[in-house]
């Protein structure tokens, strides 16, 4: 009998040791939408690529301004449903969205991604084109690393994902918009639904 209270006490001190130091709240599913999104918008990209009456995509163009609010539009739903469900999973566990942990994970998060989209703004001024997809998958890629060591192991498991697939992206020219639904659309949906049905059906 002593032996399972000192088993359960043990097991009790390694949860208040994860939740202090890991933001676990984090949802699988909106990483899902996240990826439903991105699909969405690759898909809306290479419609506006393929009615596009040029070779080459410009700053002014209709088509670069459609893209460009396409994207921020994806970018907008992904965070909105982020905050929604990583909230209601807060509120299951008896946690609140913003805490010390939380913090930690978003100062280290957005530390390479601000980066990432002040070097990509960089990129269009300089009309280097092709490299964009790629930065934005391995600046991203890199932000969920940084970020990996306050939350779920398995974000960084997506962020090398993503890091690799920038790689590719840059030395595989022509492809960057299949690289970037690929990254940013299939990966977040298989990564999204392992991590949900690892840590939130199975707890």
């Amino acid at each position: 009998m002593d032996n399972q209270k000192y088993l359960q006490d043990l097991s009790d001190i390694r949860q208040m040791m994860s939740r202090s130091t890991q933001f676990i709240s984090l949802s699988g599913l909106s990483g899902v939408m996240a990826g439903v999104y991105a699909l969405a918008g690759a898909w809306i990209g290479h419609k506006l690529l393929e009615n596009h009456e040029s070779q080459y995509v410009t700053l002014e163009s209709h088509t670069f301004k459609a893209m460009l609010l396409t994207a921020l539009c994806v970018m907008v739903l992904a965070i909105a449903t982020a905050l929604v469900m990583t909230k209601i999973n807060a509120r299951k566990r008896g946690e609140t969205i913003w805490n010390d942990t939380s913090k930690r994970l978003t100062v280290n998060f957005l530390i390479p991604l601000v980066t990432g989209g002040v070097f990509t703004l960089l990129l269009l001024k300089q009309e280097v084109y092709g490299l964009i997809a790629p930065a934005t998958l391995i600046f991203y890629g890199l932000a969920c690393v940084n970020a990996s060591k306050y939350t779920f192991r398995d974000v960084r498991y997506i962020g090398l994902t993503m890091i690799v697939l920038g790689l590719f992206c840059t030395a595989i020219p022509g492809y960057s918009l299949e690289f970037w639904a690929f990254g940013f659309g299939v990966c977040h949906i298989v990564y999204g639904a392992i991590m949900h049905f690892k840590y939130q059906i199975k707890n």
